[in-house]
């Protein structure tokens, strides 16, 4: 009898690790695909600002970035603080000016805890500016909050080696 009772306690103890192993490992696999999915739509996000600002459209960037003054922009040396002054008087009027813009943002790695999320990509920012043309490529890093189920810019860091200046044209020998 009690060789039996063991065997029926094996058999239970059995089925009990293999239920707790499939538990685990499914709660694994949705914390891992869960984890994987905020890591897209915080790429999503960073990609469809950018296409915003191709386009010039004020009202798509407000979706994507935190609407408070704790947003905070660095720019190559330049700093904005709070949403509503970079957007008012930074990004809107160099929107303007930009004319014929393209700007992509490559090589997304994103990292997500909780929360919060940062990024690091490479960006290219092309355009008409008045009488010249502009092409820059750098190197920007993001930290975005989710908020109410969507993830929202709070900063962004991005920098741009400064190009040499185009040396003036030699000046053509005088004619007598």
């Amino acid at each position: 009898m009690q060789n039996q009772t063991r065997k029926l306690e094996t058999r239970i103890n059995v089925v009990l690790a293999m239920i707790l192993a499939a538990g685990v490992t499914t709660g694994l696999h949705f914390a891992v695909s869960a984890h994987d999915d905020n890591e897209k739509a915080v790429s999503e996000v960073l990609k469809q600002e950018a296409a915003a600002f191709e386009k010039g459209d004020v009202e798509a960037l407000n979706k994507f970035w935190a609407n408070d003054e704790w947003v905070s922009v660095f720019e190559s040396g330049g700093a904005d603080i709070g949403w509503a002054n970079y957007r008012d008087h930074h990004l809107s009027p160099e929107m303007k000016e930009l004319k014929n813009t393209k700007h992509t943002l490559s090589d997304i790695r994103v990292r997500v805890a909780g929360k919060t999320a940062w990024a690091t990509f490479k960006y290219s920012l092309a355009g008409d500016l008045k009488e010249r043309h502009i092409d820059v490529n750098g190197l920007g890093t993001a930290i975005l909050e989710e908020r109410n189920g969507r993830w929202l810019i709070v900063h962004r860091h991005t920098s741009a080696r400064r190009r040499a200046p185009v040396p003036a044209p030699a000046a053509s020998p005088a004619k007598n």
